[in-house]
């Protein structure tokens, strides 16, 4: 009988130990308590600043916007109508140009927003870092976006305004917008577009952020340093 109560009590036991492990692996809290609350916080701060060097700095060089399909100015929706009609007459060249101009504009702007980026990745609290790296595939992103999109807009829009007449954008529209209204049977259209442009190279600068959160969410050959492979290995 004294037996059988021993081998009981071992089982509970073995039990009860594997029990806790799983347990224990499952809890996030262990690998903190090793890595430290700072760490944690300044890999978030490492990971935003590599998107920002890797992603956004490729966006101020010449085709940055007009050759990447991800974030290519096309013509806003309502004015879409201009570039079906002038390549209906043979006059698709006009409006290639007219897109290019467009993308140059916010080629131009771009490089105005790393350091308004780099004040808001340095003001990442532990908390905002944890709720990041345990949060969505973009949670990196979507905080970036709340911190700086307001300010950013107003940045972008008289950098927008300015770059228009530096890549000689005003004077393209100008022609492109003269030769469709004075084609027959449409109806003229004088459209404003540096908002158009400023709301596109925003979305365009957080598209590509995300894309270098998600290689290194994903990738670890994309954690460059210690620090983001053991942080990064927690959400992994």
């Amino acid at each position: 009988m004294r037996k059988l109560i021993t081998i009981f009590i071992c089982l509970i036991s073995l039990s009860t130990q594997a029990q806790l492990k799983d347990l224990l692996n499952k809890l996030p809290i262990n690998t903190e308590e090793i890595i430290g609350n700072a760490d944690i916080a300044e890999a978030l701060r490492e990971a935003l600043d590599q998107g920002i060097e890797k992603q956004v700095d490729k966006l101020t060089q010449t085709d940055g916007f007009y050759k990447n399909e991800l974030v290519k100015i096309l013509f806003p929706e309502d004015i879409q109508k201009v570039d079906k009609a002038l390549r209906n007459v043979g006059l698709g060249h006009l409006a290639d140009e007219g897109i290019k101009v467009l993308n140059r504009a916010a080629e131009d702007a771009v490089s105005e927003a790393t350091p308004i980026f780099v004040n808001a990745v340095k003001e990442i609290t532990f908390n905002d870092a944890k709720n990041i790296l345990m949060g969505e595939d973009n949670a990196a992103t979507l905080y970036l976006t709340d911190k700086t999109q307001t300010e950013l807009y107003q940045k972008f829009h008289p950098v927008i305004n300015a770059s228009f007449k530096k890549v000689g954008a005003d004077k393209i529209w100008e022609a492109l917008i003269s030769k469709y209204n004075s084609l027959p049977f449409t109806k003229d259209v004088n459209p404003y577009l540096t908002d158009y442009v400023t709301k596109e190279a925003l979305e365009g600068v957080y598209t590509m952020i995300a894309v270098e959160e998600a290689n290194i969410r994903t990738d670890i050959s994309s954690r460059t340093t210690d620090l983001l492979q053991d942080v990064f290995a927690m959400q992994d």
